[in-house]
């Protein structure tokens, strides 16, 4: 059960414990950084072999654990460090993800199955074993979902990417349907081109520009931006929304 427990118009999140994949980098720093602003314990769980490191340069309490989001072993030696460490876990943020940009008649049987595995697969079974816990530890929490503008529209090359991101959309939906008795929220934030490293190096110049031409905000989104939507989505003023696939596109699919 979704339990109320008054407004919440601070959005606290403090003393909480966040695990979030992808958190070396990108999306998934940025969030680990805005978190732990809001006095949250990050774990940030990434294949960068750096990131106890830069989890020492995100904030306060973040601590880092190196491996392969699609490795079982992997995923449970970050539910365990969580709960060690910090006592519990709250919040999961599936931030991790790969894009391979590529016309659907001559994309590789490789990028295709790589896809799916990093942003479909290795997202649900993240969000498998954290919702294990929490019902077997019987503790509300939240789990937010990275998907994407391509998993709602149509875009060029973006065969695998979409089919990753409208799966997990639809997952969301289901996880949301099947946890909310244990008081467990699921939510998916679905962003457009953001100006991560990535998204610079990709849309910067005359293709972006058009793009943007297209968008009422006239631009892209900045991480940041992502990160306080996700913070929202986890903390108690978002207590009523679950199941929801959130837009964060500047109006671009509204037409």
């Amino acid at each position: 059960m979704l339990k109320y427990s008054g407004a919440d118009v601070n959005y606290s999140l403090e003393g909480q414990t966040a695990v979030i994949t992808g958190g070396a980098a990108g999306i998934g720093n940025a969030t680990a950084q805005f978190l732990a602003k809001k006095g949250v314990n990050c774990v940030l769980a990434d294949l960068n072999p750096d990131v106890n490191e830069i989890a020492e340069k995100t904030g306060r309490n973040c601590i880092g654990i190196a491996g392969d989001i699609t490795d079982a072993k992997y995923r449970a030696a970050v539910v365990a460090k969580a709960v060690t460490e910090f006592g519990a876990i709250d919040i999961l943020v599936n931030c991790a993800g790969i894009v391979a940009l590529e016309k659907a008649e001559t994309l590789s049987d490789d990028y295709w199955e790589k896809t799916i595995s990093i942003n479909l697969s290795a997202s649900f079974k993240m969000a498998q074993a954290v919702g294990k816990y929490l019902i077997d530890a019987k503790r509300p929490g939240s789990i937010v979902n990275m998907a994407s503008q391509a998993g709602v529209i149509a875009l060029d090359k973006h065969v695998a990417y979409a089919a990753s991101k409208g799966g997990i959309i639809a997952m969301t939906k289901v996880l949301a349907y099947e946890w909310g008795k244990y008081g467990i929220r699921v939510n998916a934030v679905s962003p457009t081109v953001v100006m991560t490293a990535l998204g610079k190096k990709a849309w910067e110049g005359p293709v972006g520009d058009a793009l943007k031409k297209e968008m009422p905000s006239g631009r892209f989104a900045e991480t940041d931006e992502i990160a306080g939507v996700i913070a929202f989505l986890c903390s108690g003023a978002a207590g009523m929304i679950t199941g929801h696939n959130l837009l964060v596109d500047g109006g671009y699919t509204i037409k």
